[in-house]
């Protein structure tokens, strides 16, 4: 599904350059479920954002089902992000005047998809989300956990092939946040592919294959067996 080869990314920090990925190659097959740990500044989330197609590398390649995204224009890659992948944030990012159930259907508004397509799917989402009680209520109504429930059905209404997730639960209590990682890996298992960015351990060590990073690199690349 994903190839990356020699993908290169610097940025400048006042008068310091910054590798933030140095010459990474991987390769991510369709339905992996994988976590990215490492120290902050170890480009974890830069990788992040080059597999979501929120940033450009300065070189090298990316090859998502196999198109090379860094041959597209910027419209074009646009579109593969809005068509193939979804995101999950630390920090929700939902919309404050609109309600849970506006908050998931805006997708597929924005594509133009019929209000009689629209509601079944956000229908379905709200209740395996366990959200029907609360399609209604605005973002600041909604506990924590609610709200990343929200988010989460948001980044898969349109049913995206890919899911990355960077921090999900870091603005969570243990509770909710053991809530949302369960319905991220009930989504893998339902055939998503989903890379999980990560400080914590425990939750990095629960996907089924790990990546550490350090200084822009990969570190370690380990699999359970079978994967």
């Amino acid at each position: 599904m994903i190839r990356l080869q020699q993908l290169c990314k610097r940025y400048q920090l006042g008068d310091e350059p910054v590798q933030a990925l140095d010459h990474v190659d991987l390769e991510i097959e369709a339905g992996e479920y994988l976590s990215v740990m490492g120290p902050s500044g170890s480009g974890k989330s830069t990788l992040l954002n080059m597999l979501g197609l929120l940033d450009t590398p300065d070189s090298g390649h990316y090859w998502l089902d196999g198109t090379d995204m860094m041959t597209l224009k910027e419209e074009a890659r646009a579109a593969e992000r809005n068509r193939r992948i979804g995101f999950v944030f630390q920090a929700y990012h939902l919309i404050d005047r609109l309600t849970a159930r506006e908050n998931i259907e805006l997708p597929l508004v924005l594509t133009g998809t019929e209000p009689s397509a629209r509601r079944p799917r956000v229908d379905e989402l709200l209740t395996r989300l366990g959200l029907e009680r609360h399609a209604n209520h605005l973002p600041h109504q909604l506990s924590g956990g609610q709200r990343q429930r929200v988010a989460i059905a948001r980044a898969v209404i349109r049913k995206p092939g890919l899911l990355l997730a960077d921090e999900p639960t870091g603005n969570l209590d243990s509770h909710s946040g053991q809530d949302v990682i369960e319905l991220l890996e009930e989504l893998n298992e339902d055939g998503i592919t989903l890379v999980i960015v990560t400080h914590d351990a425990a939750m990095g060590k629960r996907a089924r294959r790990r990546l550490w990073m350090q200084d822009g690199r990969l570190l370690k690349d380990e699999r359970d067996a079978g994967h």
